[in-house]
């Protein structure tokens, strides 16, 4: 943490007294942005080997609605250890419970995973952009995930099946290393069981036991039935699998501004301060992490950026 104090907005002019009220518009941070909250862990779950659930409660024991839209994310403050941007995997439609699902791979991360129920956290948030549901409405609808990139997603997913006669076909393809780091396999199920979802998924190395598809994610998008031309994709996973989706996606009539994608950067600040997430003209913490295809596809093909 760099400071604890509030931040200080500037005064609005005539140019900007009238905000952006698209539901996936980038929003203001709120005036103590810089300002951790304590929150008290309530259940923990081991989803995977590297992978585990939490969700949380105001520690001030009052309760209430922490509402978000599909896409944001909180900064997570481990006390004397540092804090790290993770994505909110609970339902929006259920905003009294804060779910974050993370995986251990550095030193904040591993001092949450620490944790255990009773203990506090630090929050800052909700931040950033949004999947844009509401746009997507009358559509049918793709997510293509891959890992944990699944997590971020599923608050979509959980809004498209809460409101489903507002949508076309709705398509899940979901890709993993292996069937041990399959993310929410039993919601993954439960999906697949209904008869107005499409699911599928598949995994790079199978076990013996394993009797589903193997390969790569984009080999799913050749067999789901989707209108191309009336269809809004939304993709979260490492970057070379969401450019060789994309490539397919294109290669099935999808344009570039109806494609959006998640990006995972080295955030610090949240607010756009910093300058760490920088990525060309844009900052994945203000302006995404959320980005339609056409506003970042000079610069997902520009290596090493």
């Amino acid at each position: 943490m760099t400071s604890k104090t509030a931040v200080k907005r500037s005064p609005k002019t005539a140019d900007d007294a009238q905000p952006d009220t698209r539901p996936d518009a980038p929003r203001d941070a709120p005036l103590d942005a810089m300002m951790p909250v304590p929150f008290r862990i309530v259940k923990r779950t081991q989803e995977l080997a590297d992978t585990f659930t939490i969700e949380l409660t105001p520690a001030s024991g009052r309760g209430g609605a922490f509402a978000f839209r599909p896409g944001q994310f909180n900064m997570l403050y481990a006390f004397g250890v540092g804090e790290v941007p993770i994505s909110i995997s609970g339902d929006p439609a259920n905003p009294k419970k804060l779910i974050h699902t993370i995986r251990n791979v550095g030193a904040v991360t591993q001092a949450i995973s620490n944790m255990k129920v009773g203990d506090e956290i630090g929050v800052r948030g909700p931040f950033g952009s949004a999947w844009p549901v509401e746009k997507a409405e009358g559509s049918d609808v793709l997510i293509i995930t891959g890992g944990i990139g699944l997590a971020p997603l599923r608050p979509a997913i959980d809004h498209v099946l809460a409101n489903r006669g507002k949508y076309g076909r709705f398509v899940i393809l979901y890709g993993a290393r292996s069937p041990a780091d399959v993310l929410f396999m039993e919601q993954l199920t439960a999906w697949r069981g209904r008869l107005d979802t499409y699911v599928d998924v598949t995994v790079d190395h199978a076990t013996r036991d394993w009797a589903g598809n193997v390969g790569v994610v984009t080999r799913l998008i050749e067999r789901a039935n989707f209108d191309a031309y009336h269809a809004k994709a939304f993709i979260c996973g490492p970057e070379l699998m969401m450019r060789f989706t994309i490539k397919e996606l294109s290669s099935r009539g999808l344009k570039d501004e109806d494609i959006y994608v998640s990006m995972e950067r080295n955030m610090k600040c949240a607010i756009g301060h910093c300058g760490h997430c920088q990525f060309g003209g844009k900052f994945v913490c203000k302006d995404g992490p959320v980005f339609p295809y056409s506003s970042v596809n000079a610069l997902l093909k520009v290596r090493g950026l």
